[in-house]
Protein backbone atom coordinates (compact mmCIF):
# COMPACT_ATOMS: atom_id res chain seq x y z
CA UNK A 1 0.00 0.00 0.00
CA UNK A 2 1.62 3.56 -0.69
CA UNK A 3 1.19 6.12 1.55
CA UNK A 4 2.24 8.41 -1.19
CA UNK A 5 0.83 11.92 -0.82
CA UNK A 6 -0.81 12.76 -4.34
CA UNK A 7 0.42 15.53 -6.50
CA UNK A 8 -0.26 18.38 -5.72
CA UNK A 9 -0.93 18.14 -2.04
CA UNK A 10 1.12 18.58 1.39
CA UNK A 11 0.72 16.35 4.00
CA UNK A 12 0.35 18.37 7.82
CA UNK A 13 0.93 16.89 10.77
CA UNK A 14 -1.00 18.30 13.64
CA UNK A 15 0.10 18.10 17.26
CA UNK A 16 -3.24 18.32 19.40
CA UNK A 17 -5.42 18.12 23.06
CA UNK A 18 -8.83 17.91 23.98
CA UNK A 19 -11.24 16.63 27.05
CA UNK A 20 -13.14 13.71 25.56
CA UNK A 21 -16.01 14.73 28.28
CA UNK A 22 -18.50 15.93 25.31
CA UNK A 23 -17.09 14.09 22.72
CA UNK A 24 -17.93 11.04 21.51
CA UNK A 25 -14.90 9.80 20.86
CA UNK A 26 -12.16 10.78 18.25
CA UNK A 27 -14.00 9.35 14.91
CA UNK A 28 -16.79 11.12 12.92
CA UNK A 29 -20.43 9.20 13.43
CA UNK A 30 -23.02 8.78 11.31
CA UNK A 31 -25.41 10.22 13.46
CA UNK A 32 -23.83 12.95 13.92
CA UNK A 33 -22.87 12.68 16.92
CA UNK A 34 -20.33 15.37 17.71
CA UNK A 35 -16.76 14.28 17.73
CA UNK A 36 -12.97 15.23 17.70
CA UNK A 37 -12.61 14.75 14.14
CA UNK A 38 -15.54 16.03 13.23
CA UNK A 39 -14.72 19.47 15.01
CA UNK A 40 -11.34 19.73 13.39
CA UNK A 41 -12.46 18.82 10.25
CA UNK A 42 -15.25 21.51 10.21
CA UNK A 43 -13.22 24.45 11.85
CA UNK A 44 -10.17 23.77 9.38
CA UNK A 45 -12.64 24.24 6.31
CA UNK A 46 -14.10 27.20 7.61
CA UNK A 47 -11.13 28.85 8.41
CA UNK A 48 -9.79 27.96 4.92
CA UNK A 49 -12.83 29.25 3.18
CA UNK A 50 -12.92 25.66 1.50
CA UNK A 51 -15.88 23.84 0.07
CA UNK A 52 -14.46 20.64 0.74
CA UNK A 53 -13.73 19.11 4.07
CA UNK A 54 -10.16 17.22 4.24
CA UNK A 55 -10.04 14.05 6.33
CA UNK A 56 -7.62 13.84 9.04
CA UNK A 57 -5.65 10.71 9.84
CA UNK A 58 -4.94 9.80 13.41
CA UNK A 59 -2.49 8.13 15.59
CA UNK A 60 -4.93 6.34 18.08
CA UNK A 61 -8.99 6.59 17.69
CA UNK A 62 -10.39 7.49 21.12
CA UNK A 63 -13.23 6.15 22.54
CA UNK A 64 -16.23 8.23 24.00
CA UNK A 65 -15.22 10.33 27.15
CA UNK A 66 -10.90 9.63 26.87
CA UNK A 67 -8.78 11.99 26.79
CA UNK A 68 -5.54 13.20 25.23
CA UNK A 69 -2.91 15.20 25.57
CA UNK A 70 -0.40 14.40 23.05
CA UNK A 71 -2.41 13.12 20.18
CA UNK A 72 -1.13 13.49 16.50
CA UNK A 73 -2.71 13.30 13.56
CA UNK A 74 -2.22 14.28 9.88
CA UNK A 75 -4.19 15.93 6.71
CA UNK A 76 -3.35 16.36 3.10
CA UNK A 77 -4.10 19.59 2.17
CA UNK A 78 -3.54 21.37 -1.47
CA UNK A 79 -0.47 23.25 -1.74
CA UNK A 80 -2.06 26.55 -2.73
CA UNK A 81 -4.25 26.53 0.04
CA UNK A 82 -1.16 25.77 2.61
CA UNK A 83 0.81 28.29 1.34
CA UNK A 84 -1.99 30.83 2.14
CA UNK A 85 -3.08 29.79 5.38
CA UNK A 86 -0.12 28.19 7.55
CA UNK A 87 1.23 31.26 8.91
CA UNK A 88 -2.36 32.17 10.28
CA UNK A 89 -3.66 28.47 10.60
CA UNK A 90 -2.72 27.69 13.84
CA UNK A 91 -4.22 31.36 15.37
CA UNK A 92 -7.72 30.41 13.56
CA UNK A 93 -8.26 27.39 14.60
CA UNK A 94 -7.84 28.64 17.96
CA UNK A 95 -10.59 31.42 17.83
CA UNK A 96 -12.66 28.30 16.08
CA UNK A 97 -12.62 25.43 17.57
CA UNK A 98 -14.50 25.01 21.16
CA UNK A 99 -12.20 25.28 24.55
CA UNK A 100 -12.71 21.38 25.04
CA UNK A 101 -10.28 20.93 21.79
CA UNK A 102 -6.66 22.66 20.77
CA UNK A 103 -4.84 22.65 17.79
CA UNK A 104 -0.69 22.75 19.31
CA UNK A 105 1.40 22.79 16.44
CA UNK A 106 0.71 22.38 12.35
CA UNK A 107 3.78 21.45 10.24
CA UNK A 108 4.93 19.66 7.48
CA UNK A 109 5.38 16.09 7.53
CA UNK A 110 8.49 14.50 6.13
CA UNK A 111 8.13 12.43 3.55
CA UNK A 112 6.45 8.97 4.09
CA UNK A 113 5.17 10.17 7.58
CA UNK A 114 1.52 8.82 8.58
CA UNK A 115 0.20 9.73 11.99
CA UNK A 116 -1.51 5.92 12.00
CA UNK A 117 0.89 3.85 10.24
CA UNK A 118 4.21 5.43 11.36
CA UNK A 119 3.71 5.36 15.10
CA UNK A 120 6.13 2.63 16.87
CA UNK A 121 4.78 3.44 20.29
CA UNK A 122 1.68 5.19 22.31
CA UNK A 123 1.11 5.80 25.64
CA UNK A 124 -1.73 6.24 28.09
CA UNK A 125 -1.89 6.85 31.59
CA UNK A 126 -4.94 5.45 33.75
CA UNK A 127 -5.47 7.17 37.44
CA UNK A 128 -7.37 6.29 40.31
CA UNK A 129 -7.64 7.59 43.58
CA UNK A 130 -8.55 5.08 46.26
CA UNK A 131 -8.92 7.98 48.98
CA UNK A 132 -11.93 7.21 51.31
CA UNK A 133 -13.16 10.80 50.62
CA UNK A 134 -13.84 10.83 47.20
CA UNK A 135 -12.06 12.48 44.07
CA UNK A 136 -10.80 15.93 44.33
CA UNK A 137 -13.41 17.69 42.99
CA UNK A 138 -11.02 19.71 40.31
CA UNK A 139 -9.76 16.41 38.84
CA UNK A 140 -13.53 14.44 38.61
CA UNK A 141 -13.35 14.57 35.05
CA UNK A 142 -9.60 12.79 35.01
CA UNK A 143 -9.28 10.46 37.81
CA UNK A 144 -11.63 7.28 38.68
CA UNK A 145 -12.72 6.99 42.77
CA UNK A 146 -12.07 3.32 43.63
CA UNK A 147 -13.84 2.93 46.48
CA UNK A 148 -11.47 0.04 47.88
CA UNK A 149 -7.73 0.83 49.38
CA UNK A 150 -5.92 -0.47 46.56
CA UNK A 151 -2.20 -2.43 47.04
CA UNK A 152 -0.01 -1.11 44.41
CA UNK A 153 2.55 -3.52 44.78
CA UNK A 154 0.20 -6.39 44.02
CA UNK A 155 -1.31 -4.38 41.43
CA UNK A 156 2.56 -4.07 39.82
CA UNK A 157 3.54 -7.73 40.49
CA UNK A 158 0.10 -8.44 38.38
CA UNK A 159 1.27 -6.31 35.63
CA UNK A 160 4.68 -7.46 34.93
CA UNK A 161 3.42 -10.76 33.71
CA UNK A 162 1.13 -9.22 31.23
CA UNK A 163 4.26 -7.04 29.80
CA UNK A 164 5.25 -8.56 26.10
CA UNK A 165 4.09 -9.47 23.08
CA UNK A 166 0.88 -11.37 23.52
CA UNK A 167 -2.38 -12.42 21.66
CA UNK A 168 -4.75 -9.39 24.48
CA UNK A 169 -7.75 -11.55 23.05
CA UNK A 170 -8.95 -11.70 26.50
CA UNK A 171 -8.42 -7.98 27.28
CA UNK A 172 -9.71 -6.95 23.83
CA UNK A 173 -13.63 -6.38 22.16
CA UNK A 174 -12.86 -8.51 18.84
CA UNK A 175 -13.27 -6.34 15.59
CA UNK A 176 -13.80 -8.61 12.53
CA UNK A 177 -10.20 -9.11 10.14
CA UNK A 178 -8.29 -7.76 12.99
CA UNK A 179 -5.60 -8.93 15.28
CA UNK A 180 -5.06 -8.54 18.83
CA UNK A 181 -1.75 -9.57 18.79
CA UNK A 182 0.16 -6.32 20.49
CA UNK A 183 3.40 -5.72 21.98
CA UNK A 184 2.59 -4.45 25.72
CA UNK A 185 6.23 -2.50 26.16
CA UNK A 186 5.66 -0.96 29.75
CA UNK A 187 2.52 -1.26 32.12
CA UNK A 188 3.59 -0.27 35.96
CA UNK A 189 1.95 1.83 39.11
CA UNK A 190 3.20 4.68 40.86
CA UNK A 191 1.19 6.53 43.43
CA UNK A 192 1.71 10.21 43.06
CA UNK A 193 2.37 13.14 46.45
CA UNK A 194 -1.43 13.69 46.01
CA UNK A 195 -2.37 10.31 46.53
CA UNK A 196 -3.87 9.08 43.18
CA UNK A 197 -2.68 6.32 41.26
CA UNK A 198 -1.22 6.55 37.97
CA UNK A 199 -0.83 4.03 35.16
CA UNK A 200 1.16 4.10 32.41
CA UNK A 201 0.85 1.92 29.45
CA UNK A 202 2.82 1.62 26.46
CA UNK A 203 2.43 -0.45 23.61
CA UNK A 204 3.55 -0.33 19.94
CA UNK A 205 -0.85 -0.40 19.49
CA UNK A 206 -3.97 -1.02 21.33
CA UNK A 207 -7.10 -2.82 20.10
CA UNK A 208 -10.51 -1.55 21.50
CA UNK A 209 -10.97 -1.53 25.27
CA UNK A 210 -7.73 -3.04 25.88
CA UNK A 211 -6.14 -0.20 27.51
CA UNK A 212 -9.51 -0.09 30.36
CA UNK A 213 -9.81 -3.41 30.47
CA UNK A 214 -6.08 -4.37 31.61
CA UNK A 215 -7.15 -1.46 34.12
CA UNK A 216 -10.38 -2.80 35.50
CA UNK A 217 -7.94 -6.82 35.47
CA UNK A 218 -5.35 -5.29 37.69
CA UNK A 219 -7.82 -2.98 40.18
CA UNK A 220 -9.73 -6.08 40.91
CA UNK A 221 -5.83 -7.62 42.29
CA UNK A 222 -5.25 -4.16 43.98
CA UNK A 223 -8.28 -4.56 46.29
CA UNK A 224 -7.70 -8.01 47.07
CA UNK A 225 -11.08 -9.28 45.06
CA UNK A 226 -8.34 -11.54 42.94
CA UNK A 227 -5.24 -13.40 43.61
CA UNK A 228 -2.17 -12.30 41.67
CA UNK A 229 -2.18 -14.87 38.89
CA UNK A 230 -5.03 -13.90 37.90
CA UNK A 231 -4.50 -11.14 35.10
CA UNK A 232 -1.84 -13.70 33.70
CA UNK A 233 -4.29 -17.06 33.46
CA UNK A 234 -7.11 -14.43 32.20
CA UNK A 235 -4.26 -13.75 29.38
CA UNK A 236 -3.44 -17.39 28.61
CA UNK A 237 -6.72 -18.14 28.01
CA UNK A 238 -7.14 -15.88 25.15
CA UNK A 239 -11.00 -15.49 25.73
CA UNK A 240 -12.74 -12.56 26.93
CA UNK A 241 -13.65 -13.28 30.86
CA UNK A 242 -16.76 -11.58 31.93
CA UNK A 243 -15.15 -10.79 35.36
CA UNK A 244 -12.86 -8.32 33.77
CA UNK A 245 -14.46 -5.05 34.35
CA UNK A 246 -13.82 -2.51 31.46
CA UNK A 247 -13.54 0.82 34.06
CA UNK A 248 -14.79 4.27 32.95
CA UNK A 249 -13.22 6.19 30.21
CA UNK A 250 -12.91 9.50 32.03
CA UNK A 251 -9.36 8.28 34.09
CA UNK A 252 -7.71 7.38 30.60
CA UNK A 253 -5.72 10.07 28.64
CA UNK A 254 -3.30 9.44 25.74
CA UNK A 255 -0.47 11.03 27.02
CA UNK A 256 2.09 10.75 23.80
CA UNK A 257 2.75 8.80 20.46
CA UNK A 258 6.27 8.33 19.20
CA UNK A 259 7.80 7.86 15.80
CA UNK A 260 11.09 7.22 14.62
CA UNK A 261 13.78 8.76 12.50
CA UNK A 262 12.33 10.27 9.64
CA UNK A 263 14.14 7.90 7.11
CA UNK A 264 12.88 5.08 9.05
CA UNK A 265 9.04 5.86 8.31
CA UNK A 266 8.41 4.34 4.82
CA UNK A 267 9.70 0.49 6.83
CA UNK A 268 7.52 1.31 9.82
CA UNK A 269 4.56 2.10 7.22
CA UNK A 270 4.80 -1.07 5.98
CA UNK A 271 5.21 -2.76 8.65
CA UNK A 272 2.63 -1.69 10.74
CA UNK A 273 0.15 -2.77 8.39
CA UNK A 274 0.92 -6.73 7.89
CA UNK A 275 -1.27 -8.49 10.09
CA UNK A 276 0.91 -10.33 12.79
CA UNK A 277 0.73 -13.51 14.19
CA UNK A 278 2.50 -15.39 17.41
CA UNK A 279 5.30 -17.72 16.84
CA UNK A 280 4.04 -21.41 15.57
CA UNK A 281 0.45 -20.22 15.05
CA UNK A 282 -1.28 -20.34 11.83
CA UNK A 283 -3.11 -16.68 12.80
CA UNK A 284 -5.47 -14.77 14.56
CA UNK A 285 -8.75 -13.89 15.52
Amino acid sequence: MSDDVQDGFVRVRLDLSYDGKDFSGWAKQSQGQRTVQGDIEAALRTVTRSTETYELTVAGRTDSGVHARGQVAHVDLPVELWTEHRDKLLRRLAGRLSHDVRVWSLTEAPSGFNARFSAIWRRYAYRVTDNPGGVDPLQRGHVLWHDWALDMDAMNEAAATLVGEHDFAAYCKRREGATTIRTLQELRWERRPDGVMEATVKADAFCHNMVRSLVGALLFVGDGHRPVDWPGKVLAAGVRDSAVHVVRPHGLTLEEVGYPADELLAARNLEARNKRSLPGSAGCC
